[in-house]
């Protein structure tokens, strides 16, 4: 597929994930009705109103694409498809119920395994990164390039609430718990932090557009064996993972050889 595809792509999904957020926006602070699915993670009546949303649009415009969302039912036949859009209606739906900011809209296109255009919008923030294959990371306009620290000790990080069950080399400061780990992880690319822990379990729909936007603002998102990470297998989940700009993250690896 040429890269002028991948710039249509992003483009329809910039133009979704912007009308999700706003769809969002409509029942955030609103009480919505909540229950609890498998595994005790949160959904709420807006995550399903955006997957609607997203499901009807996006495949209305690219039928032939696979289909793989959080809150939509797997199927098998995604595992065929060369092309197939990764969909996290609201990332941090825990944080969206108590009405904080740091929830997201994620959205990717992968191909062959790995994601070639992405948009990941932080509706409260105003905040909409959007990355395609070999061209780059972008924040209204603006090229993003990850931070060049090469040294943990100074280096600001945002982890899980334990840090991923490894030990960890000191870190000049712990900022805050970022609810959503797409922008967790996101926040590597426009250097709010130098890096960024998930914890084992994470699926495809929680880190695909994340590692475009990262890798194409010049870092790297790998588990701790330095993989990176693949998507539409048949089990969409992944170990414990890493981001980071490159000389900090061959330190992070190399301190746990």
């Amino acid at each position: 597929m040429a890269a002028s595809d991948d710039d249509a792509d992003l483009a329809l999904l910039t133009s979704f994930a912007r009308e999700a957020a706003a769809l969002a926006l409509t029942f955030f602070g609103q009480a919505p009705k909540s229950w609890t699915k498998s595994g005790n993670s949160p959904v709420s009546e807006a995550d399903i109103a955006i997957d609607r949303l997203l499901h009807d649009g996006l495949r209305a415009a690219r039928p032939a694409y696979g289909w793989l969302s959080e809150e939509a039912a797997d199927s098998a036949e995604r595992l065929s498809a060369e092309t197939l859009f990764v969909v996290d209606p609201i990332d941090g739906t825990r944080a969206f119920l108590a009405g904080q900011e740091d929830w997201t809209v994620s959205l990717a296109v992968v191909r062959d395994g790995r994601p070639v255009a992405a948009c990941l919008v932080a509706p409260v923030r105003r905040m909409v990164f959007e990355a395609t294959l070999g061209k780059g990371t972008f924040i209204g306009g603006a090229r993003l390039a990850v931070s060049t620290l090469g040294e943990a000790a100074k280096a600001r990080v945002a982890s899980p609430k334990a840090h991923v069950g490894v030990t960890l080399p000191a870190f000049g400061e712990a900022v805050p718990r970022i609810a959503s780990l797409a922008l967790r992880l996101a926040s590597v690319a426009n250097q709010h932090i130098d890096a960024a822990f998930a914890g084992p379990g994470a699926k495809d729909w929680d880190i695909a557009a994340a590692d475009l936007i990262v890798t194409e603002a010049g870092g790297r998102l790998s588990d701790f064996a330095g993989n990176l990470p693949l998507y539409n297998r048949a089990d969409p989940s992944h170990p414990a993972l890493l981001a980071a700009g490159p000389a900090l993250h061959d330190v992070l690896l190399t301190s746990r050889s």
